[in-house]
Order: C-alpha cells, then sequence, then structure tokens
C-alpha cells in the first residue's frame, strides 16, 4: 500500500505537549486518497532529527511527507513555501545545542522550496472553513532544520532514482490547554487540527499547484 508520512516533534520550550505531535499521532494509520498515514515523532534536537528522518524515509517509502512544527503565536494552519540553509537558534534544543549561523546542510543550496501544491492546500482548506495561509520563513530552529533536511533528501532522491515524492511542512498553532498558559496567544482545537490535515494531505497528494496570490507585505 502506498503511504504518506506525516511527522511531528516532542515538546520542546518548557512545553509537556507539542500539537503537532497530538496531530500526527491522531491521524495515524488512517487512509487518505489510498495511502496510509505512517506518524513519526521527532525529536527537538539538530542533527538527530534528520537522522531519523532519513531512516524512516528509508523504511516507510513514501508518496509525500507533511512534516508538521509547533508556532506559538501563529494563528492559522501555515504552508511553508522555503527552507534556508542555516540553523540559527534563540533557544537550546532538547539536547542542549544552540547553533548559530551554521549551514543545514555545508556545500548544499541557499534555500529549497516546498514541493507540496501549498497554494492549492491554502485554497481548500480555506474553502472548507479552517483558516490557512502561505509562510514565507519556516524560521531558523529545528522545524526549518527538519524542512530543509526533507527537501535536500527529496531533492537527492528524485536526482539519483528519480522518484517525485512531494515534500514540505506546515506550521500550526498552540492547542488550548497551552494557550491558556499564554495569555493572548491564538490557539486551535485538536479535533480541527485534525480535520484540516486530513483534508491537507489529500490535497497534497492529489491537488495540481494553482497560480493565485499568497504573499505577504512584511
Amino acid at each position: 500500500m502506498k503511504k504518506i508520512l506525516l511527522t511531528g516533534f516532542e515538546p520542546f520550550g518548557g512545553e509537556s505537549i507539542n500539537p503537532s505531535w497530538e496531530l500526527a499521532r491522531a491521524l495515524s494509520g488512517e487512509i487518505i486518497d489510498d495511502a496510509k498515514v505512517v506518524a513519526l515523532q521527532l525529536p527537538c534536537v539538530f542533527g538527530e532529527s534528520l537522522r531519523q528522518l532519513d531512516e524512516a524515509l528509508q523504511r516507510i517509502r513514501p508518496i509525500a511527507v507533511l512534516a508538521i512544527g509547533q508556532a506559538g503565536g501563529r494563528c492559522d494552519l501555515s504552508l511553508e513555501r522555503v527552507a534556508i540553509n542555516v540553523d540559527d537558534a534563540r533557544i537550546p534544543d532538547n539536547a542542549g545545542a544552540q547553533p548559530i549561523d551554521e549551514p543545514v546542510m555545508p556545500g548544499g543550496p541557499a534555500a529549497y522550496f516546498s514541493t507540496l501544491p501549498i497554494k492549492a492546500i491554502v485554497q481548500g482548506l480555506r474553502a472548507a472553513g479552517y483558516p490557512a495561509s502561505v509562510s514565507q520563513t519556516a524560521g531558523t530552529f529545528v522545524c526549518n532544520h527538519v524542512f530543509y533536511g526533507l527537501q535536500h533528501r527529496l531533492s537527492q532522491l528524485r536526482q539519483l532514482q528519480g522518484c517525485a515524492i512531494r515534500g514540505g511542512f506546515m506550521h500550526i498553532p498552540y492547542l488550548p490547554e497551552q494557550a491558556a498558559r499564554h495569555p493572548g496567544a491564538p490557539s486551535l482545537p485538536l479535533p480541527t487540527l485534525v480535520a484540516a490535515t486530513r483534508l491537507a494531505l489529500a490535497l497534497a497528494v492529489g491537488a495540481e499547484e494553482i497560480r493565485a496570490g499568497g504573499g505577504q507585505l512584511d
């Protein structure tokens, strides 16, 4: 059976849960567009997260990959457009590492674009009543590290094996129980995130990209 790899992260930054993993494991095992969702929890650790992602890509051989991360302060499902080749950590990762101005992949391209139909996904989510947008930055912490590493590996697979695997990254807000500890922070409940991501995965696999506005002024 075809498979979709859906990744989330362990908690970090003092949180006891990470909505990205709660979401991924809630969808684990579902069949979407004739493909089985396989969930993988990644450590919030530079380097080790990519090692585990590489192992999963070889073992699972997915037709598409959606990596998900927590973005406290964001108010919607943010489909990331671009991953940049830099690690610049404002806080230490869960292993205590705090790289500053270091490349994700030495000698790699400055950036990779998502190979998911991000604007089609955003349009589909909005049409179904879910808040969504195209984001122009995945930050410079472990989320961007995984996003860049994922796109780098998928690019290599395309060049070496001709495997056209769609891949990209999506940030999601806090869960309500997290936002309760961060007054003023937006949140979305898990059932809403699950339903929206189920649709996003179907579009990730089956939709063609569209030409539509998705830029930002700042």
